[in-house]
């Protein structure tokens, strides 16, 4: 898992358009982030990970998260389409991919899809979230191309005070505290060998139904829970595994030692400036999966 991963860098980040609940009033340091994306790239690298380096495209704000450019799997990607805020990022996702050698496909046009930030791979699964940043019919033609058994779920919608759903002024969209999957829940190691693979979820996310899904899948998978209190204001399950190590929120006592315990080593670089966006550390990074 997660042997190899694309960044891009934190030259043009901002957090002006507000396309999701987490980004901050306070205005970006540039300089501070652009340090924690160099530090972040370190700790990756420590974890024995191999990142290629491309730039960020300068005419959008979150280039720097490249995990939602798209969802790759051998020398195949299925591109995203994003919130018009990001849209400069897809044609800039396909330049970059087409380079490193792969095959990108595009799902249609009037479909939402938020890459690798809404699917994330483990094994032959591929758990995917739905109704915020990807459309169901876009997870199933990523799981279709790219050869993935769909574990589709749902993430609970963020509310207003009077209980009805928020839709973001941004992006117009409905929106989440767990708008995309990778806030929710978290691939720690796959299945092999006749060993279970190991998940980290935060079941305050997640409908009941989507509940009782990943229950069924006990005999496949161990599950560590994560608090409501890590998941939001620590973005414990932003994380990147390659099965032996983590690479995760240093605000996240409780999910580490969990991990610890599982005989993982934990590192936990600070991310400050980077998380204004609404971002972490799985966003950072696009895996190129095998």
């Amino acid at each position: 898992m997660n042997t190899t991963v694309l960044m891009s860098s934190a030259r043009y980040f901002s957090n002006e358009q507000q396309i999701n609940p987490y980004y901050a009033d306070e205005s970006v340091d540039i300089n501070a982030a652009m340090r924690e994306h160099d530090q972040l790239r370190a700790t990756i690298e420590q974890a024995g990970i191999t990142v290629r380096q491309v730039d960020a495209p300068s005419d959008s704000q979150d280039g720097v998260y490249t995990a939602n450019w798209a969802l790759i799997r051998g020398d195949k990607a299925v591109l995203a389409r994003l919130p018009q805020a990001r849209k400069p990022e897809e044609d800039w996702a396909e330049r970059q991919l087409r380079s490193f050698g792969l095959n990108v496909v595009r799902v249609p046009e009037d479909w939402h899809f938020s890459g690798q930030g809404d699917a994330l791979p483990c094994g032959k699964y591929l758990f995917s979230g739905q109704g915020y940043r990807s459309d169901p019919r876009a997870q199933e033609f990523a799981a279709r191309e790219l050869g993935y058994t769909l574990v589709q779920l749902q993430t609970v919608p963020q509310l207003d005070s009077a209980g009805n759903p928020v839709i973001n002024p941004v992006s117009g969209w409905p929106d989440s505290f767990y708008y995309d999957i990778d806030l929710a829940i978290s691939m720690i190691r796959e299945p092999q060998s006749g060993q279970k693979g190991i998940i980290a979820y935060c079941p305050a996310a997640f409908t009941p139904e989507s509940i009782a899904t990943l229950d069924a899948m006990t005999d496949e998978f161990d599950f560590i829970i994560v608090s409501e209190q890590e998941a939001t204001k620590a973005f414990a399950c932003n994380l990147v595994s390659t099965g032996e190590s983590v690479v995760m929120s240093a605000n996240a006592p409780q999910l580490k030692a969990n991990l610890e315990a599982r005989g993982l080593r934990v590192l936990t670089p600070e991310v400050v400036e980077l998380a204004k966006g609404g971002g972490f550390i799985r966003c950072q990074t696009l895996s190129f999966n095998d």
